[in-house]
């Protein structure tokens, strides 16, 4: 079984053949889905869909694009409520974006601190968005590792090799997305080459980012077996045994996860 560790199921592309969707993940080897939150003001659709279905389960949080637009709903007692539902196993995705900068870097810093905290609180793992901001990233993990553990989950990992050594220094996660599969990422794979295998997630980030030989289409849960096959290829493994190491490390952080969703009977 593969397990799909990151994508958008309550997203607009989806809404109208989400059974299909389901199907296909299903018909493909992907026996559990994690939707993952970016405003809270929407939250309601991903537990809706949580509930569901029981091989999808949700997490909580405000994207960096969205902290400035959600900063009067955004607060450490939303977030902790909403994290308190029985489907929610995670937090996040939050972090840092200043490749397009759509919320002020104060802001976004100031709310992946919070999402960090509750986090922490909560003992349940956090699901970090860095995109061209490194040196910040690593350096709030730092700051915040040293003043209480958490768990934590780099997701479609496409930076360099500084934030990944940094990341993987402070137990954190890494996961691999379709990003990998792409003809000029060599350097991306080469890291991935040297990430343990006790420390790897696969995930589609759908409906972004679809993996070769789907490359220009809407991504769903199904194609994460593509970048499955790359990563297996990458650590000189068979596409079995990357599939039972990245389910294996994905019940291990995300533990709130019950085993029986692993037999396609959870609650």
């Amino acid at each position: 079984m593969l397990v799909d560790s990151h994508c958008h199921l309550d997203f607009p592309d989806f809404a109208e053949e989400i059974d299909d969707i389901l199907a296909h993940a299903r018909n493909a080897g992907v026996g559990l889905m994690l939707t993952i939150g970016t405003r809270l003001a929407k939250a309601h659709a991903a537990l809706a869909l949580a509930e569901a279905y029981p091989q999808v389960f949700a997490t909580v949080g405000v994207h960096p694009h969205h902290v400035a637009e959600e900063e009067g709903a955004f607060s450490r007692e939303a977030l902790l409520n909403l994290a308190k539902h029985p489907r929610v196993v995670g937090i996040g995705e939050s972090g840092l974006d200043f490749f397009y900068d759509f919320s002020p870097r104060p802001l976004q810093e100031a709310a992946f601190r919070t999402h960090i905290g509750v986090a922490r609180e909560l003992d349940l793992p956090l699901v970090i968005h860095s995109r061209d901001a490194e040196a910040d990233t690593l350096r709030i993990l730092r700051e915040e590792m040293a003043a209480g553990p958490f768990k934590a989950l780099m997701h479609c990992f496409s930076s360099g090799r500084e934030l990944a050594e940094g990341a993987l220094e402070l137990g954190l996660y890494v996961s691999a997305s379709g990003v990998i599969t792409f003809k000029k990422n060599e350097d991306l794979r080469e890291i991935f080459r040297n990430v343990p295998l006790d420390r790897l997630l696969v995930e589609t980030d759908s409906p972004y980012l679809a993996p070769v030989p789907k490359r220009g289409k809407r991504n769903e849960p199904a194609y994460v077996a593509h970048t499955a096959k790359m990563l297996a290829d990458i650590k000189g493994v068979s596409e079995a045994e990357i599939a039972r190491i990245t389910t294996d490390n994905f019940m291990k952080l995300f533990d709130k996860v019950p085993k029986s969703a692993l037999a396609g009977d959870a609650a």
